[in-house]
């Protein structure tokens, strides 16, 4: 009998989250920076962290939809929820944002039917719209994508990127709180402190989250 072959993420499975986390944070950051383009006339830098451009929001999203959303085939279904992860999942990301950080990167208290201004259901329409675009249109191409790099080549290159990720939301992670204690008027006291106000101060930080509003 002849055996099957291997094939590197098939189905959905942790090692094809992972790249489908990489793809769907690199996309968020060239979508968001096209939005910014056309809303203010220049582009801004829409990363969600220090090293890449990688929007975790964007790629946890597409994660979960592929997680709990390919396996419909009906578009109202999908859509649906699509609006209700996309939107909830933003809703506790600008949550957790504001009780850790300090601060909030977007704000839709302006917008009708709007959730505290963390979500409305015009962006929850928004989320359903991506969903299907991503479940029929995009997630189908990158999957037979992902699958078709070999095995080993595959292994090792997941291990490189989870070190890589893991090491980069470190380093965003603790550069921002550090700037949310200068802020506070803290002095530095100790060296990894020292270290973040040397090569993490304001002026680079507030370049690379150039959405993210200090909450007063």
């Amino acid at each position: 009998m002849k055996q099957k072959k291997e094939v590197f993420a098939e189905g959905v499975c942790i090692k094809k989250a992972l790249w489908v986390f990489l793809i769907g944070s690199v996309f968020g950051v060239i979508m968001e920076t096209i939005i910014s383009y056309f809303q203010f006339g220049a582009f801004e830098s829409r990363r969600g962290l220090i090293y890449g451009p990688l929007n975790p929001v964007y790629g946890f999203g597409a994660v979960i939809f592929m997680i709990f959303l390919v396996k419909y085939k009906n578009p109202l279904k999908v859509f649906l929820g699509g609006m209700l992860l996309g939107g909830g999942f933003e809703y506790l990301c600008s949550i957790m944002q504001e009780i850790i950080f300090g601060t909030t990167s977007w704000d839709y208290s302006g917008y009708a039917f709007n959730l505290h201004g963390r979500t409305s259901l015009g962006i929850m329409v928004c989320w359903g719209v991506i969903a299907l675009v991503f479940v029929f249109m995009i997630y189908p191409f990158i999957s037979k994508c992902i699958e078709k790099i070999p095995v080993k080549i595959g292994n090792i290159l997941s291990i490189f990127l989870v070190i890589f990720l893991i090491v980069d939301a470190i380093i965003s992670i603790t550069a921002c709180l550090r700037q949310t204690e200068r802020s506070n008027g803290l002095e530095a006291s100790n060296e990894i402190e020292i270290f973040l106000d040397k090569h993490y101060p304001d002026e680079r930080l507030n370049s690379i989250f150039q959405n993210a509003k200090r909450q007063k």
